[in-house]
């Protein structure tokens, strides 16, 4: 058997699969890596297998023996923000899904475009060609969670630094130090909203039956995390995919009806992460998976970018195509490991197309594709910078 492929794959184009991660697909579902920490693993590549694994309780999120367990980064952060929740997957959904509903966002986008039609006021006010990460895409998000967290917005710089900070994944002691001061200020923010509750998500969350303090804090940093870094990278990333298919933009133009579909597309192309090899699980029996025997304590990468450029489930999966039916996609999960936060993330995502299109239609990338360049120092990844013009 050859030697296992070197994570992190290097990825030359910001919006092509990496070609050893192609190349890798391409010989099948299943292949041995060793991650950027020096531990093997099994690297999932195919969609139907993704798919399969992302809700098969033959996998964990905890190793049978945790002293035993392979590494990567991102999954010792994800542990520390899931705590006790890392192995009682079904109550933190239980917990977290009245918040995400279908009324809530309905209550909430009202806000998102208002923040969003000042964020481009000022944009437009600007000479470009202009920074759209600076201007837009990080401040956007960042401002959504705190009015729905309920986090006063003059603090909404402190915590974006930290959880920059807790999501680098190349200097540990600086994560674990954002890490401790974004639960230092969680812990802080639900207690005071335990005595003075308001209409937001964590006084709702303080105020459930048989809740303690501990899990309150950690749902609080795990929204905060996961709300707002994942929401930068992808309005980035989408963007960049329609400016850089200029058809597909024009569409949108022609056809503002198309936005929900354009950003299932986007989301679905979208790998905002090249250092990211994939979901991380632990198998917890022995199993084949393609033919290939994984044994209980492997660690075991689904990896959700490559299963939706999975050419057996969506036909020519590179191309940009705003009316494609993206049923399969993986973008956010599958079954019960399905992200709840997903609504948020494409409320929002539709909320700025629907806006950019409206404001900047001659809107362009102001530097070429090969110019631009991901972060790789940070868990979620996304784009450096993305200067247009318009």
């Amino acid at each position: 058997m050859s030697s296992p492929a070197q994570l992190p794959f290097e990825q030359t184009n910001v919006l092509r699969l990496a070609p050893a991660l192609r190349t890798l697909q391409s010989q099948g579902a299943v292949h041995r890596v060793r991650t950027a920490e020096g531990d093997e693993a099994w690297l999932v590549t195919g969609h139907a297998w993704v798919r399969q694994l992302l809700d098969d309780d033959r996998l964990g999120r905890s190793h049978p023996d945790p002293e035993a367990a392979a590494k990567d980064s991102g999954s010792a952060l994800l542990a520390n923000l899931l705590g006790d929740f890392a192995t009682d997957h079904a109550r933190l959904r239980a917990l977290l899904e009245p918040h995400f509903s279908p009324e809530r966002m309905l209550a909430l986008r009202p806000y998102v475009e208002k923040q969003t039609g000042q964020l481009l006021d000022a944009m437009a006010g600007q000479k470009p060609p202009v920074d759209l990460r600076e201007a837009l895409a990080l401040s956007l998000p960042i401002q959504v969670i705190c009015e729905w967290l309920g986090v006063p917005q003059e603090d909404k710089d402190r915590f974006g630094g930290w959880t920059q900070d807790a999501a680098n994944v190349g200097d540990p002691v600086r994560s674990k130090q954002g890490l401790g001061e974004l639960f230092g200020y969680c812990r802080q923010l639900v207690a005071d909203k335990r005595r003075h509750p308001g209409d937001d998500v964590i006084s709702r969350i303080c105020a459930t039956e048989g809740i303690n303090d501990n899990e309150v804090l950690g749902l609080t940093a795990l929204l905060l995390f996961g709300g707002y870094e994942t929401t930068v990278a992808r309005i980035g990333t989408c963007v960049l995919l329609l400016l850089a298919n200029p058809e597909q933009w024009q569409a949108l133009l022609r056809d503002p009806g198309l936005i929900p579909g354009a950003v299932e597309e986007t989301l679905r192309v979208s790998m905002p992460n090249p250092h990211n090899g994939g979901m991380p699980r632990y198998a917890l029996t022995d199993f084949e998976i393609d033919g290939v025997t994984i044994r209980t304590g492997d660690f075991v990468m689904l990896n959700i970018i490559a299963a939706n450029h999975d050419e057996t489930a969506f036909a020519d999966a590179g191309r940009v195509d705003v009316t494609r039916d993206t049923t399969g996609s993986l973008m956010f999960g599958h079954g019960a490991q399905y992200c709840v936060g997903a609504t948020l993330a494409r409320m929002q995502l539709q909320v700025v197309l629907t806006q950019l299109v409206a404001r900047f239609p001659t809107l362009a990338p102001a530097v070429g594709v090969e110019e631009l360049k991901l972060r790789h120092n940070t868990l979620i990844g996304g784009l450096i910078q993305l200067p247009v013009t318009w």
